[in-house]
């Protein structure tokens, strides 16, 4: 698979292209079915189908202060593409200069370097442009301007309700994991580093991989049966999700700790992602890390008939 990072790249892979764009966030059944389309597309024509998507979600930069927690970082979002079959991402540097270029000039530049450019598939709500100036309408004039052709591809729908990026978010937060999974078409997979932490679970028999999860959605504060992945190993295991109030009474920042089962070499510095399976139980707060551990070593049985 081919990584891109400017437009000017597009001229290096072979056409017609067929562009399959859109932020992504998530992957869900609604982005495949548009990418599977341009995938289709590009088959026809004897050409290449690529992706064009942000590094970033647009709104990190314009609106920090209601940017939306992630789905997918760039890794998993990467591999699910090459999984689909995907030859080419151009994964765009979002950046304030790329922000501040017009809708024409942006459509005019992929014109430019795309060799040629045959169609564009986009969803219903794309934008494009400085200002997000640039909708269906003017992209389907630039289109006949220009020469080539604009897919639009409908929302999806599961259960009667579109399929976005939103819902899913929300589904997590409030702990509705299988309506995000039926969304997704998969199990949420939540993806973090390993940092190192104040080794309090290993000292009563429970050692856990403490994750940086930093603009990840996370489910609801509790215990959760889960499935962890990495390295191209998947183990079982429990993770606590909240603020520790047994260990810790006066701390108000959620933390994400994971205990594998049967594994206890150092995970400092991987990546793991958490597949959550079942949910045990909520956060709790226990008169002493004694009780602490008996419930912990409760979880574990719990989570082992289910895994």
């Amino acid at each position: 698979m081919k990584i891109l990072d400017s437009i000017e790249e597009l001229s290096g892979i072979d056409g017609p292209l067929v562009l399959a764009a859109g932020t992504f966030d998530g992957l869900h059944l609604g982005h495949q079915a548009l990418i599977r389309r341009a995938k289709d597309e590009a088959s026809s024509l004897r050409g290449t189908a690529v992706v064009m998507t942000f590094d970033r979600h647009p709104a990190t930069l314009l609106r920090p202060e209601i940017a939306p927690n992630l789905l997918t970082r760039n890794k998993t979002k990467i591999s699910l593409l090459g999984e689909m079959g995907i030859q080419a991402i151009l994964l765009l540097p979002f950046t304030h200069e790329l922000a501040s270029v017009p809708a024409r000039d942006f459509i005019t530049s992929l014109v430019m370097f795309a060799r040629p450019l045959n169609s564009i598939c986009v969803g219903s709500q794309w934008s494009f442009g400085k200002g997000g100036e640039g909708d269906l309408e003017l992209l389907e004039i630039l289109g006949k301007e220009s020469g080539f052709s604009v897919i639009q591809i409908p929302p999806l729908k599961e259960s009667g309700t579109p399929i976005s990026s939103t819902r899913i978010r929300a589904s997590i937060g409030e702990g509705y994991l299988e309506d995000a999974r039926a969304c997704l078409g998969r199990p949420y997979l939540l993806t973090g580093t390993v940092v190192s932490g104040q080794s309090l679970g290993k000292s009563i028999g429970f050692p856990t991989a403490n994750l940086d999860v930093a603009g990840m959605q996370l489910p609801p504060d509790g215990v959760y049966a889960v499935r962890v992945c990495f390295d191209g190993s998947v183990l079982s295991g429990v993770c606590n999700i909240g603020v520790r109030p047994t260990v810790d009474s006066s701390a108000s920042h959620r933390t994400v700790e994971a205990h594998l089962f049967d594994f206890s070499k150092d995970l400092v510095g991987k990546v793991l992602g958490l597949e959550f399976v079942r949910f045990l139980r909520g956060e709790q707060k226990f008169p002493g890390l004694e009780e602490l551990k008996s419930q912990i070593a409760c979880d574990c049985i719990a989570a082992r008939k289910i895994l």
